[in-house]
């Protein structure tokens, strides 16, 4: 029987084209393969391992986590501070950076993740995932400081996701080497590459936006979705169609699968709390900033490209237009001439 081309193989493939690339590379893809998959069974199973529900608990954010944001964040912990192939690692679940214990053995990279995006959804079976940025860390220092973390996307060695839907994918973006995608084969517990050099077509007929805050956005976005709604009959000369599943993950990937883009914009209310944006730089907009880019898409916030932002801190936030490259270029041109 033909087992196909496993995870681990890739990497190893990989390593052999990026003369920089060390065994610890490897080893850090394959711990945080290991911690996905482990989330995978606890989703999948869910009420039967009573991991559905609030943790009745707050994270810096101060956003109410669910049960599965605990033990995600606990699973990631445990899989990478051990190994040697990390230096330190953040979550979006984290108030500051982990220090690895003393004790620990010291690898050449950063890990920043959001263990369980979209997990508002998971009471209701919807599709979450894991996203994750890998960057270099300082040299001969064991304990990186906050500001270490701080590396704009265009640093990122590696980045991807792990969607947890009907089937477990994971996506990897290699930096030069595209974007492929992993089936988990759950008779022999391996990722298995089911797509190669993925490619998001240029054009689309399809946005996801949350339609609940039309009231509160800029004239650009609000323009930009009038005239996708307006169908052949308006300027665009073309019927749209719209999805919004508020799971980033899951509208990622629709995009990397079939085109379309995603707009999570600055809007008034928005700036009505001081922030800059709703999704997290570091944790979410920049690994799939990387992941689209490579795709052959565009990832903005409407006015500037992501991976060019200089993050000031580990939870900052940031707006996100992303996707099919042309349509990303039209919502920024109309923020341009605003």
């Amino acid at each position: 029987m033909h087992i196909g081309t496993t995870l681990t193989n890739y990497i190893i493939e990989t390593q052999r084209k990026l003369p920089e690339a060390t065994g610890e590379f490897s080893g850090l893809l394959n711990d945080i393969s290991v911690a996905c998959k482990r989330i995978s069974d606890l989703v999948n199973k869910g009420d039967l391992v009573g991991m559905l529900g609030s943790a009745e608990s707050q994270n810096v954010q101060g956003e109410t986590q669910k049960k599965l944001d605990v033990v995600t964040d606990e699973i990631f912990v445990e899989a990478l501070a051990h190994n040697g192939h990390i230096a330190g690692l953040v979550t979006e679940e984290m108030e500051e950076i982990y220090q690895l214990p003393a004790s620990a053995p010291r690898g050449r990279y950063l890990l920043l993740c959001d263990p369980l995006d979209g997990s508002s959804n998971i009471d209701v079976n919807v599709s979450v995932g894991t996203i994750f940025s890998i960057v270099r860390a300082p040299e001969g220092r064991d304990d990186p400081s906050t500001e270490d973390f701080l590396q704009p996307g265009t640093e990122q060695i590696a980045a991807g996701y792990c969607l947890y839907g009907p089937s477990t994918l994971l996506v990897l973006a290699v930096k030069g080497q595209g974007v492929q995608m992993f089936t988990l084969d759950r008779d022999f517990g391996e990722f298995i590459l089911t797509h190669q050099d993925i490619q998001i077509p240029e054009d689309t007929k399809e946005f996801a936006i949350n339609m609940s805050n039309q009231r509160h956005w800029e004239a650009p976005v609000r323009r930009y979705v009038d005239e996708c709604l307006a169908g052949k009959e308006g300027p665009r000369e073309k019927d749209f169609n719209m999805r919004w599943v508020a799971s980033m993950v899951a509208e990622v990937h629709r995009i990397l699968c079939r085109g379309g883009v995603f707009m999570y914009p600055l809007d008034e209310k928005i700036k009505a709390k001081g922030q800059n944006g709703r999704l997290r730089l570091m944790y979410e907009a920049n690994p799939m900033s990387m992941v689209i880019e490579q795709a052959g898409g565009a990832a903005t916030t409407g006015r500037q490209r992501i991976l060019d932002l200089q993050p000031e801190g580990i939870h900052q936030r940031a707006p996100v237009v992303l996707g099919s490259k042309n349509e990303v270029e039209h919502i920024t041109h109309y923020h341009s001439e605003a």
